[in-house]
């Protein structure tokens, strides 16, 4: 795990260039530093070294020094690979990964990123044909953004590496803030930096002299729904998942260095650690966070099943005024706005296992795309249920039972919960059906858009713009696969692994692993008829019945509580940082021209009376505040905000 950035191009004083975009983001590498520089290519690296720890400096070249490389992640079959490669006559001088990419490049071509099981992001300079490769892991783990001055192309792991180009600067894209106030993120290649881009996940970019080609390798893809299901057998079904499962967890424990992972309480960290745990040689560490606040906190679970796997648990304690100290940094290092604080506890937790002297941490993110766990699934199908019998009175009792953590609804009549959930009226055959809920509730933010920039953005639907992005299969597949997509080809990487995952434990130089995106075991359960993954209103069956031997009963039954955090009531109070008050007040809101500096005093006031307001009001308070940071910390405004902060 590693960051890198270069440049494909003449450019003058290469080297110094390189060495700053190195320097700002030397905490995904803090272990050593190396540069390469040819006459129209140069490569910088920041390393963290996990594997092949001795001989696997970057940039590493080949024996010829025609092909050199600068990666971004791991390749967890590397060891197969190898092997197949030097029965090819191949002959290995490092231990590293690294050079295995470099042999199965030489060997196959741009090909080589389909026999990859990783997570990578990596900038391959050929020599001989005098061009750049880029790629990106298929599910879109690990960062890897570009952006054009003229005829030079520069690309990088972060976005603070690219703004020590000269020439490029921080300017927020309207249409990139639109869909982070709809859609949670921006949707790729755009990002929230006029003029930077993101390379797509699965994707694959070769520059030559006067030509850029961008062609994704893999995809994404569910069965079309009268089509026969290729697992019927269940129990045939459930013991080929465990076994892809323990394989993709036992290929994720590959390092030179402890493998530690995170553990929630819930299944699907529990399920994780459960596995790593027969697999660590010297007892595994376990890592949580905790919440002062019973509705978020899990710890109970979290202890039960680290008595159970007996390993060795820490944890970090969120309380009143922790999300708010590093939020600042958490936008830093997020690079764009955010709805939500959940990012700042895991920043949170990463520092907790950086300073156990850990490197590499597993998780159990993914499962919930995978194999159907959020609730925004079972609502969808719920609401489709009521569709079809609009005037029942009945059917929408049903939503009491999806949120038991939400005690308000229990007290609601039939109307309200099929106006509030979008029960009455939805078109069955819209392809956001799913989402939609979602979609409208977050778009109400944008209530506090400043004129100007609602005048700028003129009508632009950033939902109406994810529909185009979607496959023409897409209307083929059942809609339980429909919505899936959703959530794992735009959200997943858009925001769960970014700005969750990959920024927040690089920031403190962790690397985390994620067995459930294997892309083995994505396929796999792609395949799944949808009443494998939800059965009735049972999120995840499948999974449930595969490892059901694993854990204690009261964690493998239970119902999947979200992972959540505490939103504007961390940012108000008696404790209340005051970077918070100058980012939301009058001056500096106009400043940033982005929202109505009245609608923001007011919502700011009532978060301030009301802390636990509803979805509306605590995402637009979030996204408001991380915009204003995000404008501090890139683009130069808010002069008292950065003296706050």
């Amino acid at each position: 795990m590693c960051g890198f950035g270069g440049y494909f191009g003449a450019v003058r004083d290469g080297r110094a260039l390189l060495e700053r975009m190195t320097a700002a983001i030397a905490h995904r590498g803090p272990d050593e530093q190396g540069f390469f520089t040819a006459e129209v290519a140069g490569l910088g690296h920041a390393r963290l070294s996990i594997v092949g720890l001795e001989d696997g400096q970057q940039p590493m070249s080949d024996t010829t020094g025609e092909l050199t490389i600068a990666f971004n992640g791991e390749i967890f079959n590397y060891v197969e690979l190898r092997e197949q490669l030097r029965a090819k006559g191949r002959q290995f001088r490092t231990a590293s990964d690294t050079e295995v990419i470099l042999h199965l490049y030489d060997e196959i071509g741009e090909d080589c990123v389909s026999a990859l099981n990783g997570d990578f992001a990596f900038a391959l300079w050929d020599g001989r044909r005098r061009r750049m490769i880029l790629a990106r892991d298929r599910m879109g783990v690990r960062p890897l953004f570009y952006t054009r001055q003229g005829e030079r192309l520069y690309f990088a792991s972060e976005i603070k590496a690219l703004l020590q180009v000269p020439g490029v600067v921080a300017e927020i894209d309207p249409i990139a803030l639109d869909q982070i106030f709809t859609l949670w993120a921006p949707i790729a290649p755009r990002t929230a930096f006029h003029g930077i881009c993101e390379l797509e996940p699965a994707n694959l970019m070769v520059v030559q002299e006067g030509s850029v080609s961008i062609r994704p390798y893999w995809s994404l893809s569910y069965p079309d729904r009268d089509a026969p299901a290729r697992h019927r057998d269940k129990r045939a079904a459930a013991e080929e998942l465990y076994a892809l499962l323990t394989d993709a967890t036992r290929i994720r424990m590959r390092a030179d260095v402890p493998v530690g992972s995170y553990l929630s309480g819930g299944l699907d960290s529990s399920i994780t650690s459960a596995l790593a745990a027969g697999m660590a040689p010297g007892g595994l560490k376990t890592f949580s966070v905790t919440f002062d606040s019973a509705e978020h906190d899990e710890s109970a679970f979290q202890h039960e099943m680290a008595r159970a796997l007996g390993t060795q648990h820490s944890a970090i304690a969120c309380g009143a005024g922790d999300i708010a100290a590093v939020f600042p940094d958490v936008i830093r290092f997020a690079e764009r706005p955010i709805l939500r604080t959940a990012p700042a506890p895991l920043y949170k937790l990463s520092r907790l296992v950086r300073e156990t002297g850990l490197k590499v941490v597993l998780t159990g993110e993914g499962a919930d795309e995978v194999f159907a766990g959020y609730d925004i699934f079972k609502e969808a199908r719920v609401r489709r249920f009521c569709g079809r019998q609009p005037c029942s009175r009945i059917r929408p009792h049903l939503f009491r039972k999806l949120y038991p953590y939400l005690p308000g609804l229990r007290q609601q009549s039939a109307e309200y919960l099929a106006s509030f959930f979008g029960a009455s009226g939805a078109a069955l055959d819209d392809p956001l059906f799913s989402h939609r809920p979602r979609l409208d509730g977050t778009a109400a933010t944008k209530l506090f858009f400043s004129g100007d920039l609602r005048a700028r953005l003129s009508g632009y639907d950033a939902a109406e713009e994810l529909v185009t992005r979607l496959p023409e299969s897409f209307a083929r597949w059942h809609p339980l696969h429909q919505a899936q997509y959703l959530e794992a080809r735009f959200l997943l990487p858009g925001y769960i692994l970014s700005s969750q995952g990959d920024r927040m434990a690089m920031a403190h130089g962790i690397e985390g692993r994620f067995p459930f995106l294997d892309h083995r075991l994505v396929e796999f359960a792609a395949a799944l008829p949808p009443e494998m993954k939800l059965k009735g209103l049972v999120e995840k069956h499948i999974l449930r019945e595969a490892t059901k031997d694993l854990l204690p009963p009261t964690i493998s039954r239970r119902t999947k509580q979200p992972y959540r955090a505490p939103d504007s009531q961390s940012f108000v109070g008696p404790g209340a940082r005051d970077y918070v008050q100058a980012a939301l007040g009058h001056a500096e809101v106009s400043a940033g021209g982005l929202f109505n500096p009245k609608a923001v005093a007011k919502l700011h006031e009532k978060c301030s009376h009301h802390p636990a307001s509803g979805f509306r009001d605590n995402a637009a308070f979030v996204g408001i505040l991380s915009t204003q940071l995000w404008l501090t910390a890139f683009a130069g405004a808010g002069s008292s905000t950065a003296k706050a902060a």
